[in-house]
């Protein structure tokens, strides 16, 4: 029996289960944790509950649309996997404007990826398949990111956190640079080749295509300076380790 996908926003529904996924972690699961953890953990909380059962979403929401292509109108599908990722994104910038308005970077990251997906959803409806095939690789690493950054957090506190953080950093960092720095270019590029040749701009206003383009090519760009950060970050942790063994 086929699922029927309505053809209105789910957003307002999403929203909320969002909403109520973040005081779950805020007032139940990370209650005992210190203030500023506290506010890190239930982010994380609520990425948990929108990272990985978004790339499934998406990739089910990609394989099930008849006309794959960059111009392709988006499918129900599609579209509810757009509000369903819009719902989270919108949540968590909320997070950050309230609890943590200093850190302009996710702040700006956060609108940045709500004005794609709020324009590919409710202004241009097409472009659905470039836009979910990026979500899938931007979070298929999202699940071993959490972790990761949950065990980050108390890993001073905690000698098994400390064990747990330095046991995910090298496979999460491999398969975030595997996604971020090679996948997502390659697909990237052929993105902007075919925006900008204007194949699409009968269908997609050429400034919806371009600023597409610059959203999502600083993002990469960003993502690749964070994760060297942390490559390096980590050799160095690794070299001083080797250093106290030796003496």
């Amino acid at each position: 029996m086929d699922v029927v996908i309505p053809d209105y926003s789910l957003f307002p529904s999403f929203f909320a289960m969002f909403c109520l996924i973040y005081l779950l972690g805020r007032l139940v699961v990370f209650r005992k944790w210190s203030p500023k953890n506290r506010l890190d953990a239930s982010s994380c909380f609520i990425s948990l509950f929108h990272g990985t059962p978004a790339v499934f979403l998406a990739l089910s929401a990609i394989l099930s649309q008849p006309i794959r292509g960059f111009a392709s109108p988006n499918t129900n599908f599609q579209n509810l996997v757009l509000d369903f990722s819009i719902a989270y994104f919108t949540t968590d910038l909320l997070h950050y404007l309230i609890f943590i308005p200093g850190d302009y970077l996710f702040i700006a990251h956060h609108l940045a990826t709500l004005f794609v997906f709020v324009t590919c959803r409710y202004l241009v409806l097409r472009g659905a398949f470039a836009i979910l095939v990026l979500l899938v690789f931007a979070e298929v690493t999202s699940f071993c990111q959490n972790a990761w950054t949950l065990a980050g957090l108390r890993k001073e506190e905690l000698p098994t956190a400390a064990r747990i953080y330095m046991f995910l950093s090298p496979p999460f960092y491999a398969l975030y640079s595997a996604m971020r720095g090679f996948a997502g270019p390659v697909f990237f590029y052929k993105m902007s080749a075919f925006y900008l040749s204007g194949k699409a701009s009968d269908v997609i206003p050429m400034w919806v295509s371009v600023s597409w383009i610059v959203v999502v090519g600083a993002a990469i760009a960003v993502s690749i300076l964070w994760i060297s950060n942390h490559w390096m970050e980590l050799f160095r942790e690794m070299n001083q380790k080797e250093e106290k063994k030796g003496r």
